[in-house]
Protein backbone atom coordinates (compact mmCIF):
# COMPACT_ATOMS: atom_id res chain seq x y z
CA UNK A 1 0.00 0.00 0.00
CA UNK A 2 1.70 3.25 -0.53
CA UNK A 3 2.51 6.36 1.86
CA UNK A 4 1.58 9.85 1.80
CA UNK A 5 4.21 12.10 3.83
CA UNK A 6 2.49 15.39 4.90
CA UNK A 7 4.84 18.39 6.36
CA UNK A 8 2.59 20.17 9.39
CA UNK A 9 4.37 23.40 9.71
CA UNK A 10 3.60 25.38 12.71
CA UNK A 11 1.99 28.72 11.08
CA UNK A 12 3.85 31.45 13.57
CA UNK A 13 7.41 29.79 12.70
CA UNK A 14 7.75 27.92 8.86
CA UNK A 15 11.35 26.62 10.11
CA UNK A 16 9.17 24.62 12.82
CA UNK A 17 7.77 21.70 11.28
CA UNK A 18 7.01 17.52 11.51
CA UNK A 19 6.74 15.21 8.50
CA UNK A 20 4.32 12.34 8.78
CA UNK A 21 3.97 9.41 6.82
CA UNK A 22 0.10 8.28 6.84
CA UNK A 23 -1.86 5.58 5.00
CA UNK A 24 -4.32 6.69 2.42
CA UNK A 25 -6.76 4.49 4.09
CA UNK A 26 -6.36 5.47 7.02
CA UNK A 27 -8.77 8.93 8.92
CA UNK A 28 -8.24 12.32 9.65
CA UNK A 29 -8.17 11.13 13.03
CA UNK A 30 -5.36 9.18 12.65
CA UNK A 31 -3.42 12.22 11.40
CA UNK A 32 -4.99 14.94 13.98
CA UNK A 33 -3.23 12.08 16.89
CA UNK A 34 -0.20 11.87 15.32
CA UNK A 35 0.39 15.67 14.68
CA UNK A 36 -0.97 16.44 18.49
CA UNK A 37 2.43 13.96 19.36
CA UNK A 38 5.04 15.03 16.81
CA UNK A 39 4.03 18.20 18.80
CA UNK A 40 4.00 17.04 22.86
CA UNK A 41 0.23 18.99 22.63
CA UNK A 42 -2.43 17.02 24.80
CA UNK A 43 -6.03 16.09 23.13
CA UNK A 44 -8.38 17.81 25.61
CA UNK A 45 -9.26 20.36 22.96
CA UNK A 46 -11.27 20.47 19.98
CA UNK A 47 -9.85 21.12 16.38
CA UNK A 48 -10.27 20.92 12.67
CA UNK A 49 -9.38 20.67 9.11
CA UNK A 50 -10.01 22.60 6.35
CA UNK A 51 -8.99 21.19 3.22
CA UNK A 52 -7.05 24.19 0.69
CA UNK A 53 -5.78 25.23 -2.02
CA UNK A 54 -2.11 27.16 -3.14
CA UNK A 55 -3.13 30.53 -1.57
CA UNK A 56 -4.10 28.60 2.07
CA UNK A 57 -7.85 29.25 1.58
CA UNK A 58 -10.31 27.16 3.80
CA UNK A 59 -12.25 25.09 1.62
CA UNK A 60 -14.35 22.12 2.76
CA UNK A 61 -14.61 21.58 6.73
CA UNK A 62 -13.15 18.05 8.07
CA UNK A 63 -13.99 18.36 12.22
CA UNK A 64 -13.54 15.91 15.27
CA UNK A 65 -17.02 15.76 16.29
CA UNK A 66 -20.48 16.81 15.31
CA UNK A 67 -20.97 20.85 16.61
CA UNK A 68 -24.60 22.08 15.00
CA UNK A 69 -22.72 25.04 13.44
CA UNK A 70 -24.33 26.60 10.24
CA UNK A 71 -21.85 26.11 7.55
CA UNK A 72 -22.66 26.52 3.86
CA UNK A 73 -21.66 22.98 2.97
CA UNK A 74 -22.00 20.03 5.38
CA UNK A 75 -18.52 19.29 7.24
CA UNK A 76 -16.95 15.75 7.01
CA UNK A 77 -16.23 13.86 10.33
CA UNK A 78 -12.26 13.20 11.06
CA UNK A 79 -13.25 9.96 11.99
CA UNK A 80 -15.38 9.01 9.20
CA UNK A 81 -13.00 10.72 6.46
CA UNK A 82 -10.08 8.78 4.99
CA UNK A 83 -7.36 11.03 3.89
CA UNK A 84 -7.49 9.30 0.54
CA UNK A 85 -11.14 10.54 -0.09
CA UNK A 86 -9.74 14.54 0.38
CA UNK A 87 -6.46 14.30 -1.51
CA UNK A 88 -7.32 15.72 -4.78
CA UNK A 89 -3.97 17.12 -6.14
CA UNK A 90 0.04 16.15 -5.68
CA UNK A 91 0.45 19.02 -3.91
CA UNK A 92 -2.67 18.96 -1.42
CA UNK A 93 -2.72 21.78 0.77
CA UNK A 94 -4.84 21.37 4.96
CA UNK A 95 -5.32 24.07 7.23
CA UNK A 96 -5.22 22.35 10.99
CA UNK A 97 -6.86 24.40 14.10
CA UNK A 98 -6.60 23.10 17.34
CA UNK A 99 -7.85 24.54 20.89
CA UNK A 100 -9.67 27.06 19.56
CA UNK A 101 -9.19 29.42 22.55
CA UNK A 102 -5.64 29.65 21.66
CA UNK A 103 -6.14 29.17 18.14
CA UNK A 104 -2.98 27.16 17.22
CA UNK A 105 -2.94 26.98 13.56
CA UNK A 106 -0.83 24.68 11.57
CA UNK A 107 -0.60 24.49 7.48
CA UNK A 108 -0.26 20.97 6.29
CA UNK A 109 1.27 19.86 2.75
CA UNK A 110 1.37 16.93 1.01
CA UNK A 111 4.87 16.78 0.04
CA UNK A 112 5.48 12.80 -0.98
CA UNK A 113 3.87 9.29 -1.87
CA UNK A 114 5.94 6.58 -1.53
CA UNK A 115 4.93 3.07 -3.49
CA UNK A 116 5.10 0.95 -0.61
CA UNK A 117 4.71 1.02 3.42
CA UNK A 118 7.21 0.37 5.41
CA UNK A 119 6.90 -3.46 7.31
CA UNK A 120 9.17 -1.97 10.84
CA UNK A 121 6.74 1.18 11.16
CA UNK A 122 3.41 1.32 12.43
CA UNK A 123 1.70 4.29 10.59
CA UNK A 124 0.80 6.95 11.34
CA UNK A 125 4.60 7.98 12.41
CA UNK A 126 6.27 11.52 12.21
CA UNK A 127 9.47 10.83 10.31
CA UNK A 128 11.46 13.59 10.60
CA UNK A 129 11.24 17.20 13.45
CA UNK A 130 12.65 19.91 12.40
CA UNK A 131 12.80 23.58 15.25
CA UNK A 132 11.61 23.56 18.80
CA UNK A 133 8.10 22.72 19.23
CA UNK A 134 6.21 25.70 20.61
CA UNK A 135 5.15 25.09 24.31
CA UNK A 136 0.99 24.62 24.54
CA UNK A 137 0.64 25.96 27.74
CA UNK A 138 3.83 28.74 27.56
CA UNK A 139 7.22 28.43 29.08
CA UNK A 140 6.40 26.38 31.86
CA UNK A 141 6.78 23.19 30.11
CA UNK A 142 10.18 24.35 28.89
CA UNK A 143 12.01 21.66 31.55
CA UNK A 144 14.00 19.18 31.94
CA UNK A 145 14.75 17.36 28.34
CA UNK A 146 13.50 20.44 26.59
CA UNK A 147 15.91 22.74 28.51
CA UNK A 148 18.97 20.18 27.96
CA UNK A 149 18.10 19.96 24.30
CA UNK A 150 18.39 23.70 24.07
CA UNK A 151 21.58 23.66 25.78
CA UNK A 152 23.09 21.32 23.41
CA UNK A 153 21.72 22.78 20.57
CA UNK A 154 22.91 26.13 21.66
CA UNK A 155 26.28 25.21 23.35
CA UNK A 156 24.41 27.08 26.40
CA UNK A 157 26.36 25.25 29.22
CA UNK A 158 28.94 27.19 31.17
CA UNK A 159 31.81 25.01 30.19
CA UNK A 160 30.75 26.38 26.18
CA UNK A 161 30.47 29.65 27.16
CA UNK A 162 33.86 30.27 28.93
CA UNK A 163 35.43 27.80 25.71
CA UNK A 164 34.08 30.67 23.43
CA UNK A 165 35.45 33.58 25.22
CA UNK A 166 32.84 34.19 27.28
CA UNK A 167 32.46 35.95 30.62
CA UNK A 168 30.02 37.15 33.23
CA UNK A 169 28.37 40.50 32.11
CA UNK A 170 30.75 43.19 33.85
CA UNK A 171 33.43 41.03 33.85
CA UNK A 172 36.55 42.35 31.83
CA UNK A 173 39.45 39.72 30.61
CA UNK A 174 42.63 41.09 31.16
CA UNK A 175 46.42 38.94 30.14
CA UNK A 176 49.33 38.65 32.61
CA UNK A 177 50.75 41.87 31.27
CA UNK A 178 47.75 43.91 32.18
CA UNK A 179 46.68 44.55 28.64
CA UNK A 180 42.88 44.00 28.15
CA UNK A 181 42.06 41.53 25.02
CA UNK A 182 41.86 44.09 22.34
CA UNK A 183 46.00 44.76 21.99
CA UNK A 184 45.84 47.62 24.08
CA UNK A 185 48.61 48.64 26.91
CA UNK A 186 50.74 45.43 26.53
CA UNK A 187 54.49 45.13 26.60
CA UNK A 188 54.42 42.27 24.00
CA UNK A 189 52.28 42.59 21.32
CA UNK A 190 51.14 38.95 20.10
CA UNK A 191 51.45 38.75 16.32
CA UNK A 192 47.98 36.74 15.06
Amino acid sequence: MPVLKFRVYWEEDESVYRDISIKPNQTFLALHTAILQAFEFDTKHGATFFRSNDNWQRGREIILQEDKQPRKVEPLLMAETTIAAAVKAPNQKFIYLYDFAKNWSFLVELIGVSKDENAKLTYPVCVRKEGLAPSQYGTKGLVGDKLVEMEEKYDLNKEGMDEEGFGEEGEEETNNDGADDFGGGGEDENNY
